[in-house]
């Protein structure tokens, strides 16, 4: 495979898009990256929704194995050529990363911190993101990215301590650990989508850890289905198809496009956006503060675009 890539009708070539296809392809690298940024906003009502009535282990392993599914399905329905074998190690980075490491590492630190305290390392996303970006990714981001990279995820994380002074060792060193895996998840996926494109390389990953994801399925099964009701199926369904499979083809696609450390900032507006839909679908109360707390992360998040 030619590591020349057509995408959207711009040609890849290296590292950097080049000529005029540069501008238009980062524009629309954040907007498939912000309708990513959307979509897995909504996981965090959706789960809340969905344990009321399985087990998080269980939501862990069988929303990866349902996204399995449909992955396979559509790389069969489109006749998708297998990977190269110097691809193997790289998609099995992104399924030890965001299939299996950040779900897993997640729901058993939600075991021993509130999710609110959770949001504080969700915004710490954006620079294990970038940082990978540079390690993985070629990428060389200006000094004053990181300044208003590291504002904005200050300000993120300012913002969910000034509501919850919970805190356990155990589920602050699990979730550090999500954060890792997830950022080098992203950063690697980012960087394997140039050249096999976005929905293809979170397929091919769901679909290679498709056996130990069963096996996990297998043995969390919950003793009973009786009891389970519409809504834990629908939050089921949500983080099956659309955080498993669906928004990371717009994320890996606005990653490859834009930049990695620069589409990756945009994770900062995403507990935001995770309280709003809590807010309108949980009908939980959204502070003032929240609202302040966004403008000045969309500040930082624009200028940390302009020096990415």
């Amino acid at each position: 495979m030619s590591d020349s890539k057509t995408l959207s009708g711009k040609s890849w070539s290296g590292k950097s898009w080049t000529g005029e296809a540069s501008g238009g392809a980062s524009l629309e690298g954040w907007g498939s990256g912000l309708l990513g940024v959307i979509i897995f906003s909504g996981s965090l009502p959706a789960t809340r929704v969905a344990v009321a009535g399985f087990s998080p282990l269980f939501l862990t392993s069988a929303r990866a194995a349902i996204a399995a599914l449909l992955g396979a399905v559509l790389l069969a329905a489109l006749r998708q050529p297998w990977p190269e074998r110097r691809d193997l190690v790289s998609l099995t980075i992104v399924a030890l990363g965001v299939v299996i490491g950040f779900p897993l590492l997640t729901a058993l630190a939600l075991q021993h911190i509130t999710s609110a305290h959770s949001i504080v390392f969700i915004g710490l996303l954006p620079l294990s993101t970038a940082v990978f970006g540079v390690l993985r990714g070629g990428e060389r981001p200006k000094p004053k990215f990181w300044l208003f990279s590291c504002i904005g995820s200050a300000t993120v994380a300012a913002f969910a301590l000034s509501g919850d002074g919970s805190a356990s060792l155990t589920g602050d060193l699990l979730m550090v650990a999500a954060i890792i895996v997830c950022g080098l998840g992203y950063a690697e996926g980012a960087a394997l989508s140039r050249r096999l494109g976005g929905w293809q390389v979170i397929s091919w990953a769901l679909v290679l850890s498709a056996p130990v994801v069963l096996l996990m399925t297998i043995m969390t099964l919950p003793p009973s289905w009786q009891g389970i009701g519409a809504p834990a199926w629908l939050g089921l369904a949500y983080v099956s198809i659309f955080s498993m499979l669906v928004g990371f083809v717009f994320w890996y696609r606005g990653l490859a496009l834009g930049g990695i450390a620069s589409v990756g900032q945009l994770q900062l507006l995403q507990p935001f956006f995770g309280l709003a839909l809590a807010g309108l679908l949980l009908h939980e109360p959204v502070p003032w503060s929240m609202i302040a707390a966004t403008m000045l992360v969309v500040v930082c998040v624009v200028f940390a675009r302009r020096f990415a």
